[in-house]
Order: structure tokens, then C-alpha cells, then sequence
């Protein structure tokens, strides 16, 4: 049978996988930034070990069959290295497996979570908060590597859902109990090497050989597992301490731990229990005292101008109305003004290499203008601000006339707000209050899947973008990898040089939402080059019981801005 990997043709014999074909034609390679992790079918990720061509029994005997996936592809395999998003997860759980394997060989009964990605690196806790030495860390350091080198298969085993229940729970993973009781399927994905079991709701690497590079670091109250590096793969990555985004994730899990809900079954027994309403009011109770809380310290430092920026979806906008809001009841009148209105008309605007335009570049802003606009704002002149006109792609001929004193604030809100390079120079820094805002979620799936800070701000984008631009969730889909990539160029460098950072997450949202996106990715077909994003989509989501609480949500919540009703832009 013909296949075309990687636009290589080769004949498949019955039984071969993946692997020794791709070994074959010689597209294997030893180094990880080379080196293929899985492979792309008909829209969808599959291990090496897939076998493209087997013998199935009919009633006619024995019969050579292509698989599904290989017959909607017409034979046509992509290769997924670590540079391409899936190769990337593909990767990361591979080397957790060989991380929990050796932590289970080192410390059989304690628990281990994994809390959350911070920089390049896997922050997790051992047991009650265990203090690991660094003889610790170079042994479970060696035991990693005993793992890697020994290259153990690593086989995904389908049993009954009920059997999956009952080795977690002989084994005291209570956690994945409880989650797989909320499973819709009668049956579970496994791994399983000697007597240890896990999974990671996605494929691995074939085998433990694969996960080559890695570090370990002890932390504070853990220890850092650090992943290949983005730019050289073939080494992990520098560790670089982020002491301001580490502070507010273990502010976030302490809000988790007060609310009760650290996993998804504890949000879905409260949404069953009807006890989510409460949770609601407490979680937006939190951010509203988070909110004044701010207000206070930017009052208390005498800041004149307050810029908030964050990526994609973190919700910038409510955060400034409702960080106004708070302002004024210190007596202030504050201003709002987005930085989008500085952007400079379309026919200014240098295409790059590719012949398209980078709009998150902060060469698409006025720079110059702005900075003198802020400068003569802050000496307490009168500026003509501008407007942007986003349907004819230019300056409004027809500005905005502002003048502040001590009383009225600029809040001033836009992609780049922490930028140094947005700042005039010549101001007094201590006049300048800055803000970096994102949704930094700590619910996790269970103690080893945690959910990727990255996905709820893709879910809320879905949301909106069919709300109000009628974008589908292809559309938003196509986009996502660009956006991703402006983050990590203009807005994530920076954001430790906020004076305050705040996690617009909302621990409920993700039952809230399903209810929005759900309709939306069933209209993803197969064919489709973002079908295995959708369908990646709607397993994350299948785990979430739906709340039906929308009449509890506060019109002024940050989710109003994705799901409507938010009174603010009214």
C-alpha cells in the first residue's frame, strides 16, 4: 500500500507502524528538534506505533485493511516535530510520564501534582509541600535518565471505564476517580509501564528514548521540571525566574483551595449540587476585592496614568472599566483610552517578508504621537486625542479633546501598555501605574493534567469571535498560532516589569462557556486542517458538567465581555 510521509512515497508492508517506515525512509533523527514525536492523519494526531495497514478477520477470513484514518487521508501522513504545537504537547506529556514514572520509583505513596507551566518549566509539588534538597533532585534527575535510556514502549492501552475506576482507586488516585466517574464514554485510554498507570488525554512519544532533553530544578515549595528550549530544541531551556507571575499563580491555587475547587470535579459537583451559584458570588467577590485593592495602591503611589496590557482574550477591557470604576470611589474621574486609537492608517503600514502585515507589532502604533500626547497630558495641557476609524482603516479626521489633572487618571488600555518602548522617556515613572492582565487558571484536570493557561483564553476568543464578529471557530482556529506567536514577541517579555500583575480567570467559566462553544465546534468537519484542535477542544470539555447559571453571572464580570451582557458597553 502507498503512503506519502512527509511527501516521501513508500509502500507499507501489513503490521508495520509508523515508526519503522518513517525509520526506514531515513526521516527519523536523533536530535529532538529533528526528530519526528507523532504523526497528522486526515486532521488527526496519532502515535508512531499507528499501524497504517493490518490484518482484520471477516466473514471471508483474514483480510489486509487500511485504516480509517489512512483511507480519509488517502494515504497522506504528516510528521509532528517538536516545533509545531502538537509535537510540543505531544512531547510534554511523553516527559511527564517519565517524570511521574521515576517519582513513583523514588517515593511510591507520596502524591505528586503538577500545579502549572510558569516560564519554560512544569512547577509541581511533592506530597504536603516536601522540601527536596538537591541530592533529591539528582536522583530523580538520574532516574529520568535510567527511564530514557532504557527506551521503554510507551503502549496505550483501551479498557472498560469501570476497570480504569477501579486500579485508581485501588491505587489512591481518588482524583482521576472522581473524574473519570464524570466520563461519557464506557471506555478509558491507558498507559501502563510495570505496575504504574497513567494517561494524558493525548497521544506520546512511541517510547521513553524520546524525551532526551529535560531538567530539573528544586523551587520553592516544589520543583521545576523544565521542557527543551523553543529556540534549540536539543537543549532545555534556561530556567528564568518569574517572582511576580509565580506570586499570583500560588495567589490563584490559594483562591482555588478557599473556594474549594482545585480539580474539575470540584466544580462539577457543585454544578450538580447547585452549590456553583455560590461559587460564583465568592469568585467575582474576589476579583471585585482584587480590583479595590488596586485602586488603592495606584491612589496611595499617586499615579497619574495607569496602562493595562495583556494577551489575547485576558480581558483588558473590563479590567479597565472596572478598575475605573474603583478609582472613582476615591473621588477620581478617571479617563479611558485604548491604545488602538494610535494605530497608524493601513497604507503606512510595511508588509514583512511573507507580504502580509504583523498587526500586533508595535510599528502599527504611533509611538511618537503618543508619547507626546501622554507627555502634555501629564503637564496639564489640553490634547486632541485620536480616533481611529476601524471600517475605513485610517485616523479619524475628528480627535477627542482631553484635559487631566490629579483628580481625572488616564487609564490607558492596549496590547502594548508595558512596553518601554511606549513610554516617554523624560516622565517621572512614578507617575506611570502598569498592569498586566491574563487568565492564569490553576483548575486542573487531575493532579498530573493540568489545563493550559493558554486554553481558556482560546475558549473565550471562540465565544466572542462568533458573538460579535461572526468569526467561525475555524476562522478564530486559523488565527490562533499568529496571535500566540505576537504574545511571546510583544507582550510576555515584559510582563515582569508590571507593578501588578492580576488573573482575570474565573474558576467556573469553563462550565459556563461549554454551553456557548459547544454547538460551534460541531460544525468542524473532518476534512478540516483544524479538526483535531476542535476535537481536542470537545474532550477537554467533555469532562465539565454544563451550568445553566448565566442569571448569576454580575453584568460587570469579566465573562460578560465573551459571552455578552456586559453593562459596560452599553
Amino acid at each position: 500500500m502507498k503512503l506519502i510521509i512527509d511527501g516521501i512515497a513508500t509502500e507499507a508492508s501489513c503490521g508495520e507502524r509508523l515508526l519503522d517506515i518513517v525509520r526506514r525512509i531515513g526521516l527519523d533523527s536523533p536530535e529532538l528538534k529533528k526528530r519526528p514525536l507523532a504523526a497528522s492523519i486526515a486532521g488527526e494526531t496519532f502515535t508512531l506505533n499507528y499501524i497504517p495497514l493490518r490484518e482484520e478477520s471477516g466473514n471471508a477470513g483474514q483480510k489486509v485493511m487500511l485504516r480509517r484514518a489512512m483511507r480519509a487521508a488517502n494515504g497522506k501522513v504528516n510528521l509532528l516535530r517538536y516545533d509545531s504545537a502538537r509535537g510540543n504537547r505531544v512531547y510534554e506529556r511523553s516527559m511527564l510520564f517519565v517524570f511521574l514514572l521515576a517519582m513513583r520509583k523514588l517515593y511510591p505513596k507520596t502524591r505528586v501534582r503538577i500545579n502549572y507551566a510558569v516560564g519554560a518549566g512544569l512547577f509541581a509539588t511533592v506530597g504536603d509541600g516536601m522540601k527536596l534538597a538537591q541530592q533529591d533532585i539528582d536522583r530523580i534527575k538520574a532516574t529520568m535518565r535510567e527511564i530514557v535510556d532504557a527506551d521503554l514502549t510507551l503502549e496505550r492501552k483501551r479498557v472498560d471505564i469501570e476497570d480504569a475506576i477501579n486500579y485508581f482507586s485501588a491505587d489512591g488516585q481518588d482524583d482521576k476517580v472522581r473524574l473519570l466517574r464524570y466520563r461519557q464514554f464506557a471506555y478509558f485510554d491507558l498507559y501502563r509501564q510495570e505496575d504504574y498507570v497513567d494517561y494524558f488525554y493525548g497521544e506520546m512519544a512511541p517510547s521513553t528514548g524520546y524525551v532526551s532533553v529535560f531538567d530539573l530544578q528544586a523551587q520553592k515549595g516544589g520543583l521545576l521540571l523544565l521542557r527543551p528550549s523553543a529556540e534549540n530544541p536539543n537543549k532545555p531551556a534556561k530556567h528564568v525566574s518569574l517572582p511576580r507571575l509565580s506570586g499570583v499563580f500560588s495567589e490563584s491555587e490559594e483562591w482555588g483551595g478557599l473556594m474549594h475547587c482545585t480539580v474539575v470535579a470540584d466544580l462539577n459537583d457543585m454544578v450538580l449540587s447547585g452549590n456553583v451559584r455560590t461559587l460564583i458570588r465568592v469568585n467575582e467577590a474576589l476579583h471585585e476585592k482584587r480590583f479595590a485593592m488596586l485602586a488603592d495602591e495606584i491612589i496611595d503611589r499617586g499615579a497619574r496614568a495607569i496602562v493595562i496590557a495583556g494577551p489575547s482574550s485576558s480581558g483588558k477591557t473590563t479590567s479597565a472599566n472596572r478598575l475605573c470604576t474603583q478609582l472613582r470611589v476615591h473621588g477620581k474621574t478617571p479617563i479611558l483610552v485604548s491604545l488602538d486609537n494610535y494605530y497608524l492608517n493601513r497604507e503606512l503600514l510595511k508588509p514583512g517578508p511573507d507580504g502580509t502585515v504583523d498587526l500586533e507589532d508595535i510599528a502599527t502604533i504611533d509611538v511618537p504621537q503618543f508619547q507626546e500626547d501622554l507627555t502634555r497630558l501629564l503637564r496639564g495641557e489640553e490634547v486632541d486625542l485620536p480616533v481611529f476609524d476601524f471600517i475605513h482603516q485610517q485616523r479619524s479626521k475628528k480627535g477627542n479633546p482631553v484635559r487631566i489633572d490629579e483628580r481625572t487618571p488616564l487609564v490607558i488600555e492596549g496590547l502594548h501598555g508595558l512596553n518601554p518602548m511606549l513610554l516617554p522617556p523624560a516622565v517621572d515613572s512614578k507617575l506611570i501605574f502598569r498592569l498586566y492582565v491574563s487568565a492564569l487558571t490553576t483548575l486542573n484536570l487531575d493532579d498530573h493534567n493540568r489545563v493550559p493557561t493558554t486554553y481558556m483564553r482560546l475558549l473565550r476568543r471562540l465565544v466572542r469571535d462568533h458573538e460579535t464578529r461572526g468569526a467561525s471557530v475555524e476562522r478564530t482556529l486559523s488565527m490562533w498560532d499568529s496571535v500566540r506567536a505576537g504574545e511571546e514577541k510583544w507582550i510576555f517579555p515584559f510582563q515582569e516589569d508590571a507593578d501588578a500583575i492580576f488573573n482575570t480567570t474565573l474558576i467556573y467559566e469553563p462550565a459556563v462557556l461549554k454551553k456557548h462553544i459547544f454547538p460551534l465546534l460541531g460544525a468542524v468537519q473532518p476534512e478540516s486542517p483544524y479538526y483535531d484542535d476542535a476535537r481536542s477542544i470537545v474532550k477537554f470539555l467533555n469532562y465539565f458538567v454544563e451550568a445553566d447559571v448565566e442569571d448569576e453571572i454580575p453584568p460587570t464580570s469579566i465573562l460578560r465581555e465573551f459571552i455578552g451582557g456586559n453593562t459596560f458597553y452599553r
